[in-house]
């Protein structure tokens, strides 16, 4: 299996790598010593996967998705193609005053990942490490749209590396359509009575306009 895609950890930024998934793999120029760990980092997590007796390869994919959008999906797409589980945790935290409980919101999750077969849908409520570490999870996946997203992001990473040390924090860059989509846009958009199936699915589109009718 090739990776023609980047993948971002906390130690490596934008590292092209070529090779196969448990091989030594050799990047297309010489990286630097912090490169070379991070690279070990992620044949951690993907010998995981080759290795009959340790667990699979799991990664937790958080996040309020409040509402979920076409954004996320896509970075949940490629999550599934790069371990065998993956677990969306949808954010029990009402102290943000979301538009749609967390109930609400996993039940607008569900049909969108019924093709993804790895892939399950839970609420969480405390720190992301402790449940991470709750469901044995290997490695974090937050989705990086722009620059702008990096900062608040990789402290974050940070600090959940402070709290867990053994989970790992990867960054995954969604496709270029959806760089500009967020939730908080998405509500702005849809409560002036604009159209938003563009960047949510249609369950979601019509969640949000019967939301706003109110």
């Amino acid at each position: 299996m090739m990776f023609g895609r980047f993948i971002l950890t906390l130690k490596q930024i934008r590292v092209p790598v070529e090779g196969n998934i448990g091989e030594e793999r050799v990047p297309t120029s010489s990286p630097t010593g912090e490169a070379q760990i991070a690279l070990r980092a992620v044949d951690g997590i993907t010998q995981k996967r080759e290795t009959g007796n340790v667990q699979r390869a799991h990664c937790i994919y958080p996040g309020t998705f409040d509402p979920i959008t076409c954004g996320h999906i896509d970075v949940l797409e490629r999550a599934a193609r790069l371990f065998d589980r993956v677990t969306v945790a949808v954010a029990d935290n009402p102290g943000k005053e979301p538009l749609f409980s967390a109930a609400e919101r996993v039940a607008m999750i569900a049909p969108n990942v019924k093709g993804l077969r790895n892939v399950s849908v839970t609420t969480f409520g405390g720190l992301l490490v402790d449940f991470a570490v709750e469901k044995k999870a290997d490695a974090i996946i937050r989705g990086l749209r722009a620059l702008s997203d990096f900062e608040f992001e990789f402290n974050m990473a940070l600090m959940n590396r402070h709290l867990q040390p053994q989970i790992e924090t990867i960054f995954v860059m969604p496709n270029e359509q959806f760089s500009y989509t967020s939730s908080s846009l998405v509500k702005q958009v849809a409560r002036y009575g604009g159209e938003v199936g563009h960047f949510v699915p249609p369950n979601v589109a019509k969640a949000l306009k019967k939301a706003f009718a109110k």
